[in-house]
């Protein structure tokens, strides 16, 4: 039931998704955050009369869901036909068909689709291995995985900011612009990460205060929120914030193959090997998860420092 209403939702997520890419291309990225806000806001207070008031089940939890995205997407959809902002949405233009067009942005679209799906096909292979294990350690990585959640905020909320910069550098032809504020952004993003990840990590203790977990289960969460903030901090920037600056630029082939091929050879093969083989458990999943991070890592640190991805353009002229 819950999957079947959520689905009916997804066209009005890629319309919102859409509207929101332009106003983030425009560097107006707090009107997708106020919206963001308004439309968890009616998910939340939806959630409360769906389950509490009209004893709905997973049904009003989901009804919520599509109500607000459907929200977001009508908002977004209107906000972007005003001629006062620099790219607009035209009727006609919504309803015309362009195969040049579409090609190029099948283009980028299609290799982030089959990256985005390789990743969430090997975390559910990731749930099957930890099921393995026994109980502490299966609780110990659920409320990891909660707290690696916010240690990730710094570093993930940068990604939009590459894409935006570097997209508008590479846009007007000056990739020597979009060369000095990759650099730029990626000293403020490893600052900003290694701070945030250091207070997550500090705050670790009283984050399980709210937990009702064995001592042994506690320390577990503590080295694998270690293990994973100091990575986060250190490796993550660039597998994951430089990475967006590489496809914003065009570079969107190699950053899908080397995704795809890190994420099964690395992550999943190193999960399995070192989780079961060598029996090291969740600290074994988490291990190779930041060895896959590290992978990724020098490559692109590598393919940034080549300059090749200067050789693309998205859009022709």
């Amino acid at each position: 039931t819950y999957l079947r209403i959520s689905a009916y939702s997804y066209p009005a997520l890629a319309v919102y998704n859409s509207g929101a890419a332009i106003y983030r291309s425009l560097g107006k990225t707090d009107v997708t955050m106020y919206l963001s806000v308004v439309s968890n806001v009616i998910n939340i207070i939806g959630n409360l009369i769906g389950v509490f008031v009209l004893h709905a089940g997973v049904a009003g939890v989901a009804w919520p869901s599509l109500i607000a995205r459907v929200f977001s997407a009508v908002v977004i959809t209107v906000m972007c036909f005003p001629k006062k902002h620099e790219v607009v949405y035209r009727w006609r233009w919504i309803f015309r068909w362009n195969g040049a067009s579409m090609k190029q942005i099948l283009g980028i679209a299609i290799p982030n689709g089959l990256e985005n799906g390789v990743f969430q096909l090997v975390k559910v292979a990731l749930s099957s291995i930890v099921a393995l294990f026994g109980t502490y350690q299966i609780a110990a990585n659920g409320v990891a995985q909660s707290i690696w959640s916010m240690a990730a905020l710094a570093g993930v909320a940068m990604g939009p900011a590459f894409i935006t910069v570097i997209g508008q550098c590479m846009g007007n032809r000056d990739s020597d612009a979009a060369d000095f504020y990759f650099r730029k952004l990626m000293r403020i993003t490893l600052l900003l990460s290694s701070i945030w990840n250091l207070l997550i990590f500090l705050l670790t203790p009283l984050f399980l205060m709210v937990y009702a977990l064995e001592p042994e289960t506690k320390r577990l969460v503590v080295w694998l929120v270690l293990i994973h903030n100091v990575f986060n901090a250190a490796a993550f920037p660039f597998s994951g914030a430089l990475s967006n600056g590489l496809r914003a630029a065009g570079d969107v082939k190699f950053t899908m193959v080397l995704s795809v091929a890190s994420t099964l050879a690395v992550r999943l093969l190193l999960s399995w090997l070192l989780g079961i083989v060598f029996d090291m458990g969740v600290i074994g999943i988490a291990v190779a998860m930041v060895c896959d991070w590290v992978f990724r890592a020098v490559v692109f640190f590598r393919r940034q420092k080549s300059g090749k991805w200067k050789n693309f353009q998205v859009i022709g002229a």
